[in-house]
C-alpha cells in the first residue's frame, strides 16, 4: 500500500493519534514508530515494511564498529506500537518530546510510511523546503 496525503488531527492527552481511515487496514498487524531524525517528527511503518528496512541496516556486520553504531542507531528510537478500537496510536512519551507533539499535528502520508508532525512544525519545514523541492524540478 502507498500512504498518501495531509491529514489533520488532534493528538489527544494521552498522546493517542488517529490514523486516516484509509491507512488502518495496512497497519492492523502492528505498527513501528521511529524516530524521524533529521526531521522533528515521528515515522510509521507498518511492521513488515520496518522489517525490510532494517535488513538494510542489519547488512553491515554487528563486528564492526559501524555496524554497531548503525544498529544502535536505527534501533534504540524504535518502538512497537499498535492501532486501538477507534483507529488510533498511542506515541510514546519519548517520541512526542523528540517531534513537540500536542494538540494539532499532521499525519502525513510518505509512500511507504507515514509522518506524524506538529501541525506548525509541518508547515514551516514545508516553507522552508518548497525552494529546493522546486528547483529539483527545474533540473529535471
Amino acid at each position: 500500500m502507498l500512504f498518501l496525503g495531509k491529514h489533520d488531527y488532534s493528538m489527544d492527552e494521552r498522546g493517542r493519534v488517529p490514523m486516516p481511515p484509509k491507512f488502518r487496514e495496512a497497519l492492523m498487524q502492528g505498527i513501528i514508530l521511529t524516530q524521524g531524525t533529521p526531521d522533528a517528527c515521528v515515522r510509521a511503518y507498518p511492521v513488515d515494511v520496518f522489517e525490510e528496512q532494517a535488513a538494510l541496516y542489519m547488512s553491515d556486520p554487528v563486528t564492526t564498529r559501524s555496524g554497531r553504531v548503525t544498529r544502535r542507531a536505527f534501533f534504540s528510537g524504535a518502538y512497537q506500537a499498535e492501532l486501538d478500537r477507534q483507529g488510533r496510536v498511542l506515541v510514546p512519551p519519548i517520541l512526542r518530546q523528540f517531534a513537540n507533539l500536542e494538540g494539532q499535528v499532521v499525519v502525513v502520508g510518505t509512500g511507504e510510511g507515514i509522518e506524524i508532525w506538529n501541525a506548525a512544525d509541518f508547515e514551516a519545514a514545508l516553507a522552508n523546503e518548497e525552494p529546493a523541492y522546486r528547483q529539483s524540478l527545474d533540473s529535471e
